[in-house]
C-alpha cells in the first residue's frame, strides 16, 4: 500500500473538523492533475480527461472520521464530550483521546472509567457517549482552560498504526474512510496518463458520518453520470458473520441492499461481469447502514450509484483492520471499472433499471 495511505489515518479529521485531511488531498491530488473542482462544504476533486464526451464519473471517499467534541469541562477539571458520528460510548472507556486545537496542538487525555471495585452490586448499564469524560490531567476547570482546552474543538482516538505479525494486515483509527479517500488519490495516480473513455472526477466529501451531507453538495457541483463510493464495511466475520456480512481476504465488497441504496441492478450486473472477466475477488455485502452512494443518487433526475466496499473489522471504534489484499481487489476493480465506463456502456447500465 502506498504512503498516503497511512498517512491520512495518522491525521485527526472529525466531522466539520476535515481541513487538514483536505490540506494533505490537494497536496497530492496536484501530483496527478492541475485541474481540481471544490464545494462550500470543503469537498474536493481532482478531475482526469474533463473535455470527455463519455459520461462523468465520480469516485469518492469521505474525510471524516467519528470522533468527539467539547461541550464543557467540570469544576474538577474533567472534560464533556458529545459523539461526531455513530459510536457507542462503551468501547471508548478508559482509551486515550487527544484533544486537537486548531493547529494541531495535541492535549492528551483518557476516558474516565470507575474500576470494578466501585461498582460491585450495580447494574451494568450501557453508556452513551456523552455520558463520558476524558481526564487530561487538569487539576479544575481553570487549570483545564490553562491547557488549551476550549469549546468546540475535535476529540479523536489516539492512534497506534500497526502491521500485524503476518504483515497482511493494517490496524488504525480511521480507515473509515481515509482509505477511501487514499483510493482515490492512488486512481488519480495511476490513471493520469490513460486515454478514458470517460471524464474521471475523484476526490472525497466531507462530513460523510453526520448524515451524508458533503456527498449531496459536491454531487450538486460535478453533477455526474456515475457515482462510486469507495469507503470501508463492517465485517462480522470475528463474530459468527453470514455469507452477506463480510469477510477480510475475500474481495471487495458488492453492497446490493441498505436502508438508504438498493444497489442499481444494471450497475450491479455490470460490475459483478467486469469482475468475473478479470478474476477480480469480491463477495456480497448487506449493510444496515449507509454511503455517500445514498445521497448521490437522488441527485437531479438521479445518479447511477455503487459502493465499492473495502471490508473492514471494527470501525467507528478507537481502531480498526483491513486486509492487504482486498486492498488489491479494490484498486483492481476500480481500474477496470471506470475504463469500461464508455457512452454505450453507461446507456446500456441506466436502461436496466
Amino acid at each position: 500500500m502506498k504512503k498516503f495511505y497511512k498517512d491520512l489515518v495518522e491525521l485527526p479529521g472529525a466531522p466539520s473538523f476535515e481541513k487538514h485531511v483536505k490540506r494533505y488531498m490537494k497536496e497530492e491530488i496536484l501530483k496527478s492533475t492541475n485541474d481540481l473542482v471544490e464545494d462550500r462544504l470543503g469537498g474536493i476533486f481532482g478531475v482526469l480527461n474533463k473535455e470527455s464526451k463519455g459520461p462523468k464519473v465520480m469516485l469518492a471517499g469521505h474525510m471524516d472520521e467519528v470522533g468527539g467534541m467539547v461541550t464543557g469541562i467540570t469544576k474538577e477539571g474533567l472534560v464533556k464530550m458529545i459523539n461526531l458520528g455513530g459510536i457507542k460510548g462503551d468501547v471508548f472507556l478508559s482509551q486515550h483521546m487527544i484533544i486537537y486545537t486548531d493547529d494541531l496542538e495535541e492535549i492528551p487525555g483518557v476516558t474516565a472509567s470507575k474500576p470494578p471495585h466501585l461498582t460491585k452490586g450495580k447494574k451494568d448499564e450501557s453508556l452513551k457517549f456523552d455520558e463520558l469524560l476524558l481526564d487530561v490531567g487538569a487539576d479544575d476547570k481553570e487549570h483545564a482552560e490553562k491547557l488549551g482546552v476550549k469549546i468546540g474543538q475535535q476529540i479523536i482516538a489516539r492512534n497506534n498504526y500497526v502491521k500485524t505479525k503476518d504483515g497482511k494486515k493494517h490496524i488504525s483509527k480511521a480507515w473509515d474512510n481515509r482509505f477511501g479517500c487514499a483510493m482515490s488519490l492512488d486512481i488519480l495516480e495511476t490513471l493520469k496518463d490513460e486515454t478514458l473513455p470517460c471524464s474521471l472526477y475523484a476526490g472525497a466529501t466531507v462530513q460523510e458520518e453526520v448524515g451524508l451531507r458533503g456527498a449531496a453538495t459536491a454531487t450538486a457541483k460535478v453533477d455526474p453520470d456515475i457515482f462510486l463510493a469507495v469507503d470501508c464495511s463492517p465485517c462480522a466475520d470475528s463474530f459468527d458473520g453470514d455469507e452477506i456480512s463480510g469477510k477480510l481476504n475475500e474481495g471487495f465488497l458488492v453492497r446490493f441492499y441498505d436502508p438508504n441504496a438498493i444497489m442499481h441492478q444494471g450497475m450491479k450486473q455490470h460490475i459483478e461481469k467486469i469482475a468475473k472477466e478479470n478474476n477480480i475477488k469480491f463477495q456480497y455485502y448487506k449493510s444496515m447502514g449507509g454511503t455517500d452512494a445514498a445521497r448521490a443518487q437522488l441527485h437531479g433526475e438521479g445518479v447511477v450509484v455503487a459502493t465499492i466496499g473495502m471490508p473492514a473489522r471494527y470501525i467507528h471504534s478507537t481502531t480498526s483492520m483491513i486486509h492487504e489484499n482486498d486492498y488489491h481487489a479494490v484498486r483492481d476493480m476500480l481500474q477496470v471499472l471506470i475504463k469500461s465506463f464508455d457512452t454505450e456502456t453507461y446507456e446500456s447500465i441506466k436502461r436496466n433499471v
